[in-house]
């Protein structure tokens, strides 16, 4: 993929990785993911800003070539992990005139990264600037989004913010620009909820911080540029906001259809009383679209059985995750059915230890469902609903 240009002397000169397909060995990319390298030429000095994953790093060396770059002055490190930091030492190898411009936790971060020696660095504190000649960056920390030592680069001529993986989306894309609102948007939920959302209180804070300044583009590292910045600035005002939908998510797992029948009612009872439900079979279900509709939902109930006496080992990976994750759900409850011991409200919630919420009366049942079981769930469904209609 060649160059793009933002404006005339900012371009984006970065990397596609089409087929990746798992993040971190851990996180899904149904559609690829870029790293996004910026280069700003400036009338003195010439800046990049982050560099690449180390396996498409022959990607930004052409760019670079194609753009007629001869000198990098300056290696701008807005967060250490490698996928925007792992390129550094081979940029220096081949500019070794640059120098990598970063804050001071970072270039911490870096040296137990990467092999960089202090006489590279020039460290920058919060709110301090660059000049390029015509063009000036000024460097804002931005911790915890989602490490602790990131930051943002604001380039004040062309109103253009380098926030890295703030505001940013697993996404490849032959265009620079956002066209596909739609699409983008859900992008961007997957990698706040998977990424982000255990640092939201931390991001409200970074985005009062950010509105001082007037931004005409938010340019990430991963994803497409938004030359609308209001559009993903909007989605994040919601999603950190202590506002919350009447949606309850429903992850479960079923061995013997027991604990089946106890969700499939549980749907019904919750659709009648007017509360939308997203149920997700756990033995099937992309993690990433879980971890999407815990940003709005008010209420997660989990349902399993018991594998020997203790919950199902797919729901005490969910409960670790949702744990992880710390979405902003008010209440939370299990339901499922055991043979012949349960440990599973206990084991359970031992894994939820850092969710705030109230919990519902569990709804636990041994063998299969009966008439007193369903009831059981009615009262649930009715409890959810008054809680619901408080919020």
């Amino acid at each position: 993929m060649a160059f793009q240009q933002i404006k005339p002397d900012v371009l984006c000169v970065g990397a596609k990785h089409w087929d990746r397909r798992l993040f971190d060995e851990l996180v899904p990319l149904p559609q690829g993911t870029s790293y996004n390298s910026y280069l700003i030429k400036g009338s003195e000095k010439t800046a990049l800003i982050d560099t690449v994953e180390p396996e498409v790093k022959d990607q930004l060396f052409r760019n670079l070539a194609r753009a007629g770059v001869s000198r990098i002055d300056y290696i701008i490190s807005n967060h250490a992990e490698q996928d925007h930091s792992g390129s550094i030492p081979m940029v220096l190898e081949k500019f070794p005139e640059a120098k990598v411009v970063t804050n001071p936790k970072c270039k911490t971060m870096l040296q137990d990264l990467l092999p960089l020696e202090d006489k590279v660095f020039i460290i920058k504190d919060d709110e301090e600037e660059l000049s390029l000649g015509n063009k000036t960056l000024k460097f804002l920390l931005t911790p915890w989004v989602h490490w602790p030592e990131t930051m943002s680069t604001y380039l004040i001529e062309d109103k253009i913010l380098f926030p890295c993986d703030f505001f940013g989306s697993h996404i490849a894309a032959s265009k620079l620009f956002v066209q596909d609102e739609g699409l983008v948007l859900e992008a961007a939920k997957r990698y706040y909820a998977e990424i982000m959302m255990p640092f939201r209180m931390k991001i409200r804070n970074n985005m009062e911080k950010l509105s001082a300044y007037p931004i005409d583009y938010i340019a990430p590292s991963h994803g497409q540029v938004y030359d609308k910045p209001e559009l993903i600035w909007n989605a994040y005002k919601d999603w950190v906001s202590q506002e919350v939908k009447n949606e309850v998510v429903l992850p479960f797992v079923s061995m013997h259809g027991s604990t089946r029948k106890m969700v499939d009612y549980l749907i019904d009872a919750l659709t009648d009383r007017g509360i939308s439900v997203k149920p997700f079979n756990l033995t099937v279900s992309d993690l990433g679209e879980i971890a999407m509709a815990l940003v709005d939902a008010a209420t997660v109930i989990l349902a399993a059985p018991t594998v020997l006496n203790g919950a199902h080992p797919e729901a005490l990976y969910s409960a670790a995750l949702i744990n992880a994750l710390r979405p902003k759900t008010k209440y939370m409850g299990i339901i499922g059915s055991f043979g012949w011991g349960g440990l599973m409200e206990k084991q359970i919630g031992s894994l939820l230890n850092k969710m705030k919420v109230e919990y519902f009366p569990p709804v636990l049942i041994m063998g299969d469902p009966k008439e007193k079981d369903f009831e059981a769930l009615n009262e649930l469904a009715d409890a959810i609903e008054l809680k619901h209609s408080e919020l």
